[in-house]
């Protein structure tokens, strides 16, 4: 079973006289920014100058600054760009600057576990990853609760980098509902895994893949629609909820009967092994080298396949049903 930590095991008087760079004001680096600051830390904000998110920065109350001085001012320096950009911008702005005992932050371990980011053995190395997204965990806090989060650490040079990070994780309200210790590796491999194989790729494939077979079949284009996408979100809800138990006995007796026979002959054994084919791939770093070029080829591969997911007749369809539902509109 997994370590996990709590309030009591975290002690916030650790960054008391400490600076945190927030690398990257997007939606997970907002959320943590106001949520430590709210704590009583001293926090600079990095990001690029006429974005939104700059803007934003600034109505939230924070001076933006570029990379390189949030770095150079912070003992704690939180990158929470995208993936893509991370070594980019550690290698431009953030290297130069680190300094014996400093400390870099991560909530995702791409650029660390696959060596993209080399950092120095002189600085500490450790990840607090809120399982949600950073409005969550804002809105957690602010209600004095908070998200789980997991926690590791891939290089202590200071021989404290566990308890900087427990306090980190309690400064955005983590440790109010657990803190659960992992490893770099584990946590970016079960990531990806689940983003490609459930969470996004196996998701959307399925529902296309319903939704094509019942236009195929002679049903109207609404109706498929409206069967496997649309309800999706009811089924998720209650699984998220109550678990997948939960769920079996909060839906129609019929709709169980056809989840525990059916399901199945859906997600085969074959399924089960391609399933493996892409975890090896994430293990042995193939689908890291994979992305790194195909951002550094300009991404021609994810544009042409972002463009023809969206040319599907259940995204045309969706955008005009969409319309009928005033509660899905902000």
């Amino acid at each position: 079973m997994a370590k996990i930590y709590y309030d009591q095991d975290a002690d916030l008087g650790l960054l008391k006289d400490k600076t945190i760079a927030i690398i990257g004001y997007g939606i997970q680096g907002r959320g943590q920014a106001l949520c430590l600051r709210d704590s009583g830390v001293k926090v600079v904000v990095s990001e690029m100058e006429g974005t939104v998110n700059f803007e934003q920065a600034k109505q939230d109350g924070f001076t933006p600054v570029s990379a390189a001085e949030a770095a150079k001012s912070a003992d704690i320096i939180q990158i929470l760009t995208q993936d893509h950009v991370q070594a980019k911008v550690y290698n431009e702005s953030i290297k130069p600057n680190l300094k014996k005992g400093k400390a870099l932050c991560f909530s995702h371990g791409f650029n660390i576990h696959f060596k993209q980011i080399k950092p120095p053995k002189k600085v500490d190395i450790f990840m607090v990853a809120p399982k949600g997204p950073g409005a969550l965990v804002r809105r957690m806090y602010e209600e004095g609760k908070g998200v789980p989060c997991l926690i590791a650490v891939y290089q202590d040079a200071t021989g404290n980098a566990k308890a900087i990070g427990l306090a980190y994780a309690k400064a955005i309200g983590g440790t109010r509902m657990g803190v659960i210790e992992t490893n770099f590796k584990e946590e970016t491999e079960t990531d990806l895994f689940g983003e490609q194989a459930v969470l996004c790729g196996g998701v959307t494939e399925l529902i296309k893949a319903g939704f094509d077979t019942l236009i195929e079949a002679g049903y109207q284009s609404e109706i498929a629609y409206f069967e496997v996408l649309h309800e999706l979100k009811l089924i998720t809800d209650l699984v998220q909820e109550t678990g997948i138990s939960g769920m079996r006995r909060r839906v129609s007796n019929t709709a169980c009967y056809g989840d525990l026979t059916r399901g199945k002959r859906i997600i085969t054994e074959k399924t089960r092994k391609e399933m493996k084919k892409i975890l090896k791939e994430i293990q042995k770093g193939k689908f890291a080298k994979e992305w790194i070029k195909e951002n550094e080829d300009g991404r021609p591969n994810f544009d042409r396949l972002l463009k023809e997911g969206d040319e599907h007749q259940i995204e045309q369809v969706g955008k005009q049903l969409r319309e009928m539902m005033p509660w899905m509109k902000k």
